[in-house]
């Protein structure tokens, strides 16, 4: 870890669902940093608190107790709508089922993000179309999810990830729907954009292959954080 301040911290994180006899504790206390620029894959089994801890991390829930801080910022002391900003403007999403609008065009798809955000039309097209580009997909702009493969709608729904230039990219289980070697496509291309982009990416993943792309592997188990080891990299 650089001597710089971490990018994302999680501080003593706690998680409990419900309360009295049905309190369940889905995380006992995280203590996490992350440095800027960072790829780090996320594993452990079903109930681990590894989703839990993701959806904390991407301001989609709040923690019970602990700090969490995203460059410097204490997000647990945000409002609903401070959090609703800090993710818009800050942390992509790719999940595992694509979560493409169907009867909607991959163009109209990636411009999503910046409808949200009230960008204006012309500036909205051009950014989109460059997102889409920048993952090969120039060309497919007018296709619609259903006239695409797997891998090209993850390709979509990556392209609306970074389309807002975010610092941060979460993303759970992106190959899970995928097959091995569309695989291995879409982590070469999350690994570009981590290694050329700079985008810090924290990846939930079961497959040890997919993991592999990452430098740091994280291992939660039982709410609690088992392992946190850096690997060699064997790629270019």
């Amino acid at each position: 870890m650089s001597g710089n301040a971490p990018l994302i911290r999680l501080a003593d994180i706690t998680k409990t669902y419900g309360a009295g006899q049905a309190a369940f504790k889905a995380l006992r206390g995280i203590d996490l940093e992350v440095a800027r620029g960072e790829f780090v894959a996320v594993m452990g089994p079903s109930g681990s608190g590894k989703s839990t801890a993701m959806n904390i991390l991407g301001c989609l829930d709040i923690p019970t107790s602990g700090h969490y801080t995203f460059q410097g910022v204490h997000v647990e002391k945000l409002s609903r709508d401070q959090r609703a900003l800090l993710r818009r403007n800050f942390i992509g999403f790719v999940f595992q089922g694509f979560n493409l609008l169907a009867r909607t065009t991959a163009l109209e798809n990636v411009e999503l993000p910046l409808i949200y955000r009230g960008t204006p039309t012309a500036v909205r097209h051009a950014a989109a179309r460059a997102a889409l580009k920048q993952v090969g997909l120039e060309g497919w702009e007018d296709h619609t999810p259903g006239e695409l493969s797997g891998g090209q709608q993850q390709r979509v729904a990556i392209a609306r990830a970074i389309v807002t230039n975010p610092i941060v990219l979460l993303a759970d289980e992106p190959t899970g729907n995928l097959d091995s070697h569309t695989s291995l496509e879409v982590m070469e291309l999350i690994s570009h954009l981590n290694r050329d982009n700079g985008i810090t990416v924290l990846m939930v993943t079961h497959e040890p292959e997919m993991a592999a792309y990452a430098r740091r592997i994280i291992h939660f188990a039982d709410g609690q954080v088992d392992n946190d080891a850096w690997q060699q990299q064997e790629r270019a």
